[in-house]
């Protein structure tokens, strides 16, 4: 029986594929869209049948919730449905608008014809999630469009539009106006044929070059560490090639398996779950209104100012940038200027869109021109006297209803709010730098920070294309407060035999995308040496402290901008080399706190460095200074370059095991002493048998 996502268009039958937010292929749709193509193949006076997508897009994909559940293999699967598509003598169009991917996508290329909509998006992004196309996509897709281009589509996992896809086969015809009528017509046409095209039957075609397969595969191992999803999209690409289409689809399942069960896979389909998982806040009702940010105030024009700018010009959104100086304000336009030219120069941006983006960022040198602003973001000398001061001339000068924002790393948000009148309208916007380029920002709710506030930086964020994630108020929030722990043990690891190549090179073999010591030449030394000066009143004396980095600063070596920092650097170059003086810094340093320094492993490295982040992770977690331990995994993956592919430091540890790594803790609390305490958090985790992704905090 039909149901009422089935209509009939004189002798064209349309289904629609209807399950917001994505239409996603759930086993509910799959068991529906069988039953009313079932209905269109048993009435006579159906001739054709369309298949479309409600609301915005075709289909995205299938339920990534249901991976690894028998939900996902239920029947009718979509082989199953697209078999019976084949076999049909009814000709079926995919109707596509908006977006079809992954198995919407291969769905598509299952049925007899595609139409598309100008504008639409095809892709097949599962090598994202760390899988292949697990639904034939590896083998119809290289029948229909080709080896070249189904290895752009499926390795890289980038979309084609409407008209490129045209191009190279994978659609018949593109729709410049409304997308159903012309399907209608489509459909009409094809019809009156015989037969109809099948693209399991057809031959994909060989790559010109004999060593194509093998040049892919040395490419592909030397730039996708860690990552065995693209050597075996490619596998199954050459399957499509090599083999009969039955033989090469039992190849493809065979290879999903192993995927689809795999560490990295579902340490990637975590991450994505939890971005979405992330734009939900507890306590903050769907409903609370978020008030439209059109222009933006960004004081400062440094390196961060100017990201930030960048960040909202790029958006479309009018930006005031306010520098105390002319030289520091052109300096600072200069350079925004130069990081546009370099867009254009790589063909990544056209000059007219560059001029334009230039063109909404109005420089000024008078505070007064923030008075209209939506949203003021500071990104001032990190100092909480600056801060307060600043803040208590913007709650004078901003009009009622703005947002007044700090982008402090580390900094009392409660105290700079207490500044102002109105503590209400003050968040932190923890941007990461570069800001126009990481997609990371901490929005750090402070005590008396409106729901309104919330939901207004957190919506502006999402629409500059970042990545939001809700955060409390300590020192550091949780990024920095993390990462300070890490810093510590990668620190002692040199005083107790370590050097910062080995430190550097057991963590970057673990996954990182830099170690500690080559991060922090890059960052600047001076950055963290002001905190340390500013905490150092407050340090407890009997704790264990590292003069590693102290003398370094000492000696005037801040890393990459003097030409020396933990390693030194050649004249114009980025590249660390090993530095004698910093091995002599070290053993003195070591000689003077009483420490005789030994071999050390690299597993030691890793597991001190790592379960230091977790340990903390957990305290920060109990607190309620992170929501859950998801959005801690994507603020190390997204801000301080955690492997994608291990999921996060909570989620490695819930991966590794948490009675594992809550031993391991227990004996360097054994070995180390009080920074090593446990978490209570993570103990009675174990006790209980339970992983952080099973903690709600109340």
């Amino acid at each position: 029986m039909a149901s009422e996502n089935y209509s009939l268009h004189g002798g064209v039958a349309v289904l629609t594929l209807n399950n917001p937010p994505v239409n996603a292929m759930g086993h509910a749709v799959r068991q529906e869209l069988a039953a009313n193509l079932d209905a269109a193949w048993s009435d006579p006076a159906v001739k054709a049948i369309v298949i479309i997508g409600a609301g915005k897009l075709f289909c995205g994909g299938a339920d990534v919730k249901a991976f690894n559940t028998p939900a996902s293999r239920a029947e009718p699967s979509s082989r199953t449905i697209v078999r019976r598509i084949e076999e049909s003598a009814k000709p079926v169009i995919a109707a596509i608008h908006g977006s079809a991917l992954g198995l919407g996508l291969e769905f598509a290329m299952g049925c007899h014809y595609r139409i598309a909509q100008r504008g639409a998006k095809l892709g097949l992004p599962e090598v994202k999630l760390g899988l292949l196309p697990g639904g034939g996509g590896t083998q119809r897709l290289p029948r229909l469009a080709g080896v070249e281009a189904a290895v752009r589509m499926i390795i890289e996992g980038d979309p084609a539009s409407a008209d490129e896809a045209l191009g190279m086969g994978l659609v018949d015809e593109v729709a410049a106006g409304e997308l159903l009528p012309a399907a209608l017509a489509f459909a009409g046409r094809v019809a009156q044929r015989s037969d109809h095209p099948v693209a399991s039957q057809r031959q994909a075609p060989a790559p010109a070059d004999p060593k194509f397969f093998e040049t892919q595969r040395a490419r592909i191992a030397a730039g996708k560490r860690g990552l065995p999803a693209p050597l075996e999209c490619l596998a199954c690409i050459e399957a499509a090639v090599t083999l009969p289409f039955d033989e090469g689809m039992k190849f493809e399942r065979e290879r999903f398996d192993v995927l689809v069960n795999g560490t990295e896979s579902k340490a990637l389909r975590h991450l994505f779950l939890a971005e979405r998982a992330a734009a939900k806040i507890a306590g903050l009702p769907t409903d609370t209104p978020a008030t439209e940010v059109r222009k933006v105030g960004v004081i400062g024009a440094g390196t961060m100012g100017g990201g930030i700018a960048m960040s909202f010009a790029s958006a479309g959104i009018e930006v005031v940038l306010l520098e105390t100086k002319p030289e520091a304000l052109d300096r600072g336009l200069a350079t925004i200027r130069k990081n546009y030219a370099g867009t254009v120069a790589k063909g990544k941006l056209a000059q007219e869109e560059a001029d334009r983006r230039v063109a909404r960022i109005r420089p000024t040198l008078e505070m007064a021109d923030l008075a209209g602003a939506d949203l003021v973001i500071e990104a001032v000398f990190e100092d909480m006297g600056v801060k307060k001061e600043l803040f208590g001339k913007l709650d004078a000068l901003c009009k009622k209803g703005a947002v007044l924002a700090t982008n402090t790393s580390r900094l009392d948000v409660n105290e700079i709010a207490a500044s102002t009148s109105r503590p209400a309208s003050v968040i932190g916007l923890h941007f990461f730098s570069p800001a126009n380029v990481m997609r990371l920002v901490e929005v750090v709710r402070g005590r008396e920070t409106s729901p309104e506030v919330i939901a207004t930086s957190m919506t502006v964020v999402r629409k500059i294309g970042k990545l939001p994630v809700l955060v409390g108020v300590c020192d550091g929030f949780v990024g920095n407060r993390m990462v300070a722990q890490y810093a510590r043990e990668a620190e002692f690891l040199l005083e107790e035999g370590a050097t910062p190549q080995q430190v550097d090179g057991a963590l970057k073999k673990f996954g990182l995308a830099m170690g500690r010591f080559a991060m922090s030449d890059l960052a600047g030394l001076d950055i963290s040496w002001s905190s340390r000066k500013r905490q150092a009143a407050t340090r407890p004396a009997h704790l264990r402290y590292s003069r590693v980095a102290d003398r370094l600063c000492e000696l005037g070596r801040f890393g990459q901008k003097t030409g020396a920092g933990f390693y030194k650097y050649e004249a114009g170059s980025r590249t660390p080399v090993p530095d004698p003086l910093v091995d002599e810094i070290i053993e003195q340093c070591a000689k003077e706190a009483g420490i005789t320094r030994r071999a050390v492993s690299d597993g030691e490295i890793v597991e001190r460095c790592i379960y230091a982040l977790v340990n903390e992770g957990a305290k920060v977690l109990e607190e309620g200074i992170a929501q859950r331990s998801s959005d801690i995994d994507l603020i190390y993956v997204n801000g301080y370059g955690f492997p994608a592919w291990r999921g996060g430091p909570m989620f490695y540890a819930d991966t590794v095991g948490l009675a594992q790594v809550y031993e391991r803790i227990r004996e360097f609390h054994r070995q180390h002493g009080e920074f090593w305490t446990p978490a209570p958090l993570l103990k009675r985790l174990v006790e209980e048998g339970k992983s952080f992704k099973d903690f709600v905090p109340e």
